[in-house]
């Protein structure tokens, strides 16, 4: 039992360091300082972060911490720099927990609470940088306070029952491990948008226009689909979400060809794979919609679901413009060119004499 409570709060430890290490070991340092907790018996290595220096250094860079992390992307800022900080005093608290003679137990404690402090560090960031994505302070301040509370919400649980807190922070460090690749791809798309943002130059609606060619291995993954048959119109890289059944926010091309004018292919790269997915837009709508770092391409319908959102970085507002006006112009074609229904004769009114 003694085992698993160690390994309980080295692991809660870790996993709130990755989150806001400066706020845990104030926290803690104060806890120990002032008596809450007594720890000189079970965990003698970590009643150093009790030294006055220590808690008044924390306490220091918490404040800093306290108001960076409020501030549209100047929090992102704030976790690039403590991409290694965090880490390593994650390793530091949990070497300090299961401290032991043998180095090499050392250096692997290290390791792996380095990793655990990484995985939690790597979620905040990147969910900071996608609330980015609307340059509005409240999301900002809303994660923040959120992120305090629980620290001192896990805080209070590593003290109260360390098997629990084994219990809870393993399951969501496992979480994490599922669910991280979704958030890594949103995450690299909001960086791409926002370094195209800083980087590259507007277009001239007058000299747009909308290249025609595919890559290679796209083209042939098209064709193993049997999704392009027909000569294509354009093709024009992209980032598609909501592209069902294919995962969201994937880099690829929109594409769409002379043949069915209700209907565009959107073809990404998956992993290791191509995948091609046709979109048929019959009683669908067009929009165009600006936002801070990207220009989208939204495509809907009042009568069947899903909506299919494409992704375009801000320089390309002339190419988006361009392409929502050809689906346009393609989608109205097709309703001009689909049977009319036959108007039903209106029944006579009979009219009765009194």
């Amino acid at each position: 039992m003694e085992t698993l409570q160690s390994l309980g709060i080295a692991l809660g430890l870790a996993s709130l360091a990755g989150l806001n290490l400066y706020l845990t070991v104030l926290v803690t340092g104060l806890a120990i300082n002032q008596g809450w907790i007594n720890i000189a018996q079970t965990h003698p290595d970590l009643a150093v972060l009790g030294h006055p220096a220590i808690v008044a250094v924390a306490g220091v860079l918490y404040l800093l911490e306290f108001f960076a992390d409020k501030v549209p992307w100047v929090d992102s800022l704030w976790d690039t720099v403590h991409t290694l900080i965090r880490p390593v005093g994650g390793a530091f608290l949990a070497i300090q927990v299961l401290g032991q003679p043998d180095p090499v137990f050392d250096v692997i404690t290290g390791l792996l609470a380095g990793s655990v402090s990484l995985m939690v560090h790597s979620v905040k960031a990147g969910t900071r940088l996608v609330a980015n994505h609307s340059p509005e302070p409240f999301s900002n301040i809303a994660l923040s306070v959120t992120e305090d509370v629980v620290v001192l919400g896990g805080l209070a649980l590593i003290h109260a029952d360390p098997v629990l807190s084994l219990i809870v922070f393993s399951i969501i460090i496992l979480a994490i491990g599922i669910f991280g690749p979704v958030l890594f791809r949103a995450v690299r798309v909001n960086a791409w948008l926002f370094w195209k943002k800083l980087t590259s130059p507007a277009v001239d609606l007058l000299d747009t226009e909308l290249p025609k060619t595919l890559p290679h291995e796209l083209e042939i993954a098209c064709h193993s689909a049997n999704l392009l048959g027909e000569k294509i119109v354009w093709a024009v890289p992209c980032v598609g979400s909501s592209v069902r059944p294919l995962p969201s926010n994937l880099f690829g091309y929109l594409i769409a060809t002379e043949g069915n004018p209700e209907q565009v292919v959107f073809v990404a790269k998956r992993s290791w794979r191509k995948a091609a997915q046709a979109l048929d837009l019959a009683r669908y709508k067009v929009a165009h919609e600006p936002k801070f770092l990207s220009e989208n391409v939204v495509l809907y319908s009042l009568e069947k679901k899903p909506k299919y959102l494409f992704f375009f970085a801000r320089s390309q507002r002339p190419v988006v413009k361009a392409i929502v006006a050809s689906l346009q112009a393609r989608l109205e074609q097709s309703a001009l060119a689909a049977p009319q229904a036959p108007e039903t004769p209106a029944e006579p009114v009979v009219v009765a004499e009194v």
